[in-house]
């Protein structure tokens, strides 16, 4: 009889009750009890979803008060030495401080570098080791965790990420061989095994995700001591890869001495089908036959069809699961009374995942469920014959684009002296991301206008008067080039998802991006229409108010594409140019209304960036075509500004050029600059704003701190094409910390001129 259980389910809960605990904590409006017990009540929810769903043992160690890696980190004492000086002695705040640079208690630092986890949208904290590094072990939370479940009735399955992609997942300070210190961190591991056997725990997730990517031989060596030291104790091992094809590394990980496998069964292709054959008699398969990255529902009768004969020959041994965990979907379908009957009937959130696991299982096993399988295939059937999905026009216009429509009109050099002088701007101009502070005013009103109980013009006004406000105290920063403050969005890509047509928005579809930030992605679902101009109004108002330039301000069309559910019927390629179309027309029209700087966000182009490397060239091609196609359609005089964050830029740093913007905005202060390196050897050609302080943090930086890093950058970068900015939009941090911050950004700028002028 096949079995099934889960990687992980999503962790902020329902209602994102997790994150309004983390800030309540922070503000110091909640005690630590109270965070905890609301992450108490998670859990359980979790835990009974799973035992619900048929699972014989739930998933216990997924669940995070932050982040996984920071937990594993914390696990195994990997502190840096800034967060060991001045330490509070409340773990917890500590814990926050290495998160997020600040907790309630101690005192403010920098927080530990950010970056995003493979190729998805949630970013985790990446460990800082040293050649020095010293490991102990330090598993209070995970044990208390499996008493807790053990306590509530529940088989546990522990889950861990498995140490050579904890230590893939690393950096180190002083630029030594992470790698050798394993033998130091498999005595961790060893020990946490003797832990667990003692608990009477029989089988123990190990996620190895590092297994999907390209390894080199003193890497591929590595996993074969590790998991040789390992199998010397128990418990049972269930080694787990997704998010793609073990490919190259195939031989290897079926040569491990494990008790058993996952393999990612929609990105890692027919490897699962390959590895069950070369099964020894005692060990398992788990197979990630539902997607845990997209919302679609599955084909259930076609994964019976196909998995039958491993049901049929595996028995037990086969388990089922989704292809990653579920944290990257959404909790629940249960709510979304807003999406209509057909659209909602395609679509699977965590719940609904779990669910066609369990359908899935009773079909192998051969319970009567042909009812319920007709109704799956019913709902897959309507998507494809609806006529809302397909327009012959946007087609028709895909077909029509050339390589022409992704080049301006003149190369940079010549752009750069029409904006100079069409601009007028000082030495090391200053300016924003883009975003300003969302308040509890702006987000009352745009619920109201939401449910219909605050007029179009109310809406208007209220609006626009928040623009006013976030003007004017750019001005009095003293700030060179201004936004108008995006306080009509909720996201920066949800919005735009909502104005254009062929996507849809779910109400609560939360997902954790990091920490406490959830976001909501919307729903491709059909060909991408802009049916009118989206921000031309809002921008052409924030101009009407002063005579410095404004940004317009708009998503790029990878990160329009890498931050929504993507149709999965057509190229993902066809459907990014479908948007960068929408958004060309956009950027016309924000030049036709006097808007002489257009920024474009693609933070996500890293990210998209495929796990193996034979597959960047035709990924990169397609993105960077797709984003010149947006931004090329206005006059030289036009400058038109990107912005990246939390990414590695080293090895795109040719396609990043190629995009061809004027400016390019980067996150750099978590970094100490270091991400700016990559543009420096690469001799980036265009103006470039390292930025100087981290806006994920609450703590506002010092003038000195400012002018030290971009005296770095000037080290690095003629000064005439440099800017000041902050790292990333300001939605999130409150007005007072944002108006400092800035003030002391300007007098940087000023300083510096003075110096490097």
């Amino acid at each position: 009889m096949a079995q099934l259980h889960s990687l992980g389910l999503p962790r902020i809960g329902a209602d994102r009750e997790l994150k309004f605990a983390l800030e309540a904590y922070w503000r110091g409006d909640a005690s630590a009890e109270a965070l905890q017990a609301v992450a108490v009540q998670i859990r359980r929810a979790n835990w009974a979803a799973q035992a619900a769903a048929g699972a014989e043992r739930v998933s216990v160690g997924d669940f995070s008060l932050y982040d996984q890696v920071l937990d594993h980190s914390l696990m195994f004492d990997a502190i840096p030495q800034r967060f060991q000086q001045g330490a509070s002695g409340n773990p917890l705040d500590n814990y926050f401080r290495m998160a997020r640079g600040r907790a309630p208690s101690g005192s403010p630092q920098r927080a530990c570098e950010m970056t995003k986890w493979f190729d998805t949208n949630y970013h985790y904290l990446v460990p800082e080791l040293a050649a020095d590094q010293q490991f102990s072990l330090n598993p209070a939370k995970l044990l208390a965790e499996i008493d807790e479940a053990r306590a509530q009735g529940y088989r546990v399955k522990p889950v861990l990420i498995g140490p050579l992609s904890w230590l893939w997942l690393a950096k180190t300070s002083d630029g030594s061989d992470r790698l050798a210190l394993l033998p130091a961190l498999l005595e961790c591991y060893r020990q946490l095994f003797a832990l667990l056997t003692e608990r009477g725990i029989d089988w123990l997730q190990i996620d190895e995700p590092a297994l999907v990517l390209e390894l080199d031989d003193a890497w591929q060596q590595g996993y074969r001591e590790a998991y040789r030291t390992l199998a010397e104790t128990p418990p049972k091992l269930l080694l787990t890869t997704y998010f793609g094809s073990l490919a190259d590394n195939f031989a290897l990980a079926a040569s491990l001495p494990v008790a058993g496998f996952h393999l990612d069964a929609l990105r890692g292709g027919d490897e699962y089908l390959q590895l069950a054959g070369q099964l020894a008699d005692d060990q398992v398969l788990s197979v990630g036959a539902i997607d845990g990255r997209n919302i679609w529902k599955s084909d259930l009768t076609a994964l019976r069809e196909r998995l039958q004969p491993l049901a049929t020959a595996l028995g037990d041994r086969l388990w089922l699961s989704s292809s990653c965990s579920l944290l990257h979907v959404p909790v629940s379908l249960a709510r979304e009374a807003e999406l209509d009957d057909e659209l909602k009937s395609w679509l699977a959130f965590a719940a609904e995942k779990l669910d066609e696991l369990k359908l899935l299982r009773a079909a192998l096993n051969g319970e009567p469920v042909d009812a319920q399988l007709a109704d799956n295939a019913e709902a897959l059937a309507s998507r494809r014959r609806s006529g809302r999905v397909h327009r012959n026009a946007v087609k028709a216009r895909l077909q029509a684009l050339s390589l022409k429509d992704g080049e301006r009109q003149h190369p940079y050099p010549v752009r750069a002296v029409a904006q100079a002088a069409r601009l007028q701007l000082p030495l090391l101009p200053t300016t924003t991301i883009g975003s300003f502070p969302q308040t509890a005013d702006i987000r009352q009103a745009r619920a109201a206008f939401r449910r219909g109980e605050l007029a179009a013009e109310d809406y208007r006004q209220q609006m626009e008067a928040e623009i006013r406000h976030c003007v004017e105290q750019q001005q009095a920063c003293g700030l060179d080039m201004l936004v108008h403050g995006e306080p009509e969005r909720n996201d920066m890509v949800e919005y735009f998802g909502e104005l254009l047509e062929g996507y849809t928005a779910s109400r609560f579809g939360w997902v954790q991006s990091y920490g406490s930030r959830c976001v909501k992605p919307p729903i491709i679902y059909g060909d991408v229409v802009r049916p009118q101009p989206m921000t031309v109004a809002w921008a052409r108002y924030a101009q009407s108010l002063t005579d410095k330039p404004m940004k317009g301000m708009l998503t790029g069309p990878v990160t329009m594409l890498q931050w929504a559910f993507v149709r999965d019927d057509q190229p993902r390629s066809q459907t990014c140019l479908q948007i960068a179309l929408a958004l060309r027309d956009e950027v016309v029209d924000l030049e036709s209304a006097g808007i002489a700087a257009i920024q474009i966000d693609e933070p996500a182009i890293r990210e998209g960036l495929p796990l193996k490397r034979n597959d960047w060239r035709e990924y990169l091609d397609w993105a960077v075509y797709a984003f010149r196609v947006s931004a090329s359609g206005v006059q030289d005089a036009t400058q038109i500004h990107t912005h990246m964050c939390y990414s590695e830029f080293n090895e795109i740093i040719e396609a990043i050029a190629a995009m061809d913007a004027d400016v390019i905005t980067i996150e750099t202060s978590r970094s100490n600059m270091e991400l700016l390196d990559a543009f420096v050897d690469f001799k980036y050609p265009n103006e470039i704003g390292p930025g100087v302080y981290d806006i994920h943090s609450p703590n506002v930086p010092s003038v000195a701190q400012m002018v030290a890093l971009m005296r770095k950058a000037a080290e690095q970068v003629p000064v005439e094409r440099l800017w000041l900015n902050p790292d990333c939009g300001l939605k999130t941090r409150g007005w007072p910390e944002v108006s400092e911050s800035l003030v002391n950004m300007v007098a940087a700028a000023r300083q510096l001129r003075a110096e490097l002028g």
